[in-house]
């Protein structure tokens, strides 16, 4: 029993409790080895291979039966996959496009996502939960499904175009479908709650005395907000950004139900390389170069969240 007024000392672990600990400890990173790194060292694998009429469609293929020809094997690699894709303008432009429509869709979800997040964070705290449940409500329902009705408004029958024509906005359908405009379209509402979530958090969690105390100072709501409420909220707009932006970049439903043969995206791109032309080694170095291209953003807002919460 510890002495009045002297805090209490931890108990040393025991060996039950250190066990405990690595388990808890090991178990994610186990779960990382199974699911990431050995399917990723497999795919890389087959990037550095060549493609074949034989199935699987690459050599080599490692084999059980031909163990003691691993070494004769192993020397069968290549980095000849990535030489042809840097030097095809297709990949090239497919990746230039994909990041391109991934910003600019990033970029109008935010715009469109952090007024929302705001008159979320502002409504009376028994609203809320009901503004948060209208948000994730599209998630109950398939998204394919989602992406095949906005064809149905879209469309130059659509149901946008009759309502602008009913409205004598235009007096000819607007072509919409099968443009980077649709693309636009069902990524800023596919990936609209991943921006709003994380930045109404921000700002639910922020002091609003800071706001009143700046507008008794004499600050103008203008300047306040851009000195105040938006730097505490960006932990909440990086975090929205990585999680529309990463998985936009690779996006196949929309850029093909949506965008049509004219959109140029990796991930339409990678899809026709592995099942249309069966050449699976291709198809894993552009999915290994999409990989490293997505790290690197993964990383550097890790970087800023550490250095925000160290300054913090």
């Amino acid at each position: 029993m510890a002495a009045e007024g002297l805090p209490a000392t931890r108990p040393f672990p025991t060996r039950t409790g250190r066990l405990y600990r690595k388990l808890v400890i090991g178990l994610p990173f186990l779960w990382l080895l199974v699911f990431f790194l050995a399917p990723f060292f497999i795919v890389f694998k087959i990037s550095l291979s060549q493609i074949a009429l034989a199935q699987p469609p690459y050599l080599p293929a490692f084999p059980l039966r031909n163990l003691p020809e691993f070494w004769s094997n192993l020397q069968q690699f290549s980095l000849d996959n990535y030489r042809w894709l840097a030097s095809d303008p297709l990949y090239i432009n497919s990746y230039l496009s994909s990041l391109k429509i991934a910003a600019i869709a990033t970029a109008v979800t935010l715009l469109v996502g952090y007024p929302l997040a705001y008159g979320m964070a502002k409504a009376p705290r028994g609203l809320r939960p009901v503004l948060v449940l209208l948000t994730i409500l599209p998630f109950w329902t398939s998204f394919l499904i989602r992406v095949y009705a906005w064809i149905g408004i879209l469309k130059t029958d659509g149901l946008l175009n009759q309502f602008l024509i009913w409205l004598g906005l235009i007096s000819s359908p607007l072509v919409i479908m099968n443009t980077n405009l649709a693309v636009y379209i069902g990524i800023v509402y596919s990936y609209l709650p991943f921006m709003v979530l994380p930045i109404y958090a921000s700002l639910e969690r922020m002091d609003h005395r800071l706001v009143e105390a700046a507008n008794d100072l004499g600050c103008p709501p203008v300047k306040a907000f851009w000195t105040i409420t938006f730097p505490l909220s960006r932990p909440g707009v990086l975090a929205g950004i990585m999680l529309v932006f990463i998985p936009a970049v690779g996006e196949f439903v929309i850029p093909d139900l949506l965008g049509g043969s004219r959109t140029l995206m990796i991930g339409k791109t990678l899809w026709n390389e592995f099942f249309s032309n069966r050449d699976w080694p291709v198809s894993s170095a552009v999915a290994i170069l999409l990989l490293l291209a997505l790290v690197l953003p993964i990383v550097w807002f890790q970087r800023a969240q550490a250095k925000a919460t160290g300054n913090a």
